[in-house]
């Protein structure tokens, strides 16, 4: 027997630094020789050893029904060659799940990247384009003693579809 899910419409939102900061930070580009302050990214990666690494992801298309944390380490993610993409989160919490009602999507563009806080529920990347390939920052171990995924549509009923923005070309 198996269960219909309810398509939740989720539209992604512009980033900026003060609607992402329940979730970490997005980052831009500042002039070359800035001092370090809280308009970089605030790391957290004291539990292990660091893995800097890129990964090519082909197009999955914008439906979620799995939302994954990392409760041990912050993580970054950014595009290569200035594409742009979009990531569902909701804000750390104590709980096994987050609130579906927390969830919200972002847009972020080519130039800027994000840094999840610890415990951040992400799903993505998610992009139009055929393949894109990203910078990821985390602990060399992250996805495998650091990773909590719920299944949505399981314990919930529930799959989340992202609408892309319009983007001038």
């Amino acid at each position: 027997m198996s269960t219909s899910l309810l398509l939740q419409p989720l539209p992604a939102q512009p980033i900026t630094p003060e609607n992402f900061a329940p979730f970490g930070q997005v980052i831009f580009p500042s002039a070359d020789g800035a001092p370090f302050g809280p308009q970089d990214a605030q790391l957290k990666l004291d539990a292990g050893i660091p893995r800097f690494y890129i990964m090519k992801l082909t197009s999955q298309g914008l439906r979620f029904r799995t939302i994954t944390r990392h409760r041990r380490c912050t993580q970054c993610l950014g595009a290569l060659e200035g594409k742009d993409w979009v990531i569902g989160v909701a804000p750390p919490g104590e709980a096994d799940q987050p609130d579906p009602e927390t969830i919200q999507a972002f847009h972020i563009p080519g130039n800027g990247f994000i840094k999840l806080e610890v415990g951040t529920w992400h799903a993505g990347p998610y992009f139009s384009h055929p393949t894109v390939c990203f910078y990821n920052l985390e602990l060399s171990d992250t996805n495998v003693t650091d990773h909590q995924t719920c299944n949505l549509g399981q314990s919930l009923g529930l799959e989340f579809e992202i609408a892309m923005p319009m983007l001038s070309v």
